[in-house]
């Protein structure tokens, strides 16, 4: 089974901000974790977007 990889803005609903993104990020980086990164483009955005396995996400909101 493939693992789900998904960006702040999908996990959360609504766009995180840099400062929380720099913080899972950094997280992320620590634990070892995988990401990956995808492009986008809106009226508010245009470049890279991290992409991070839900399970990754669930567990790091639930502990804070």
């Amino acid at each position: 089974m493939e693992e789900e990889y998904v960006s702040l803005f999908d996990y959360l609903g609504s766009p995180a901000g840099e400062k929380l993104g720099y913080e899972v990020a950094s997280a992320a980086g620590k634990a070892g974790e995988p990401t990956k990164t995808k492009m986008v483009a809106n009226a508010k955005y245009k470049g890279p977007v991290n992409m991070f396995r839900r399970e990754f996400l669930n567990e790091y909101f639930k502990n804070g």
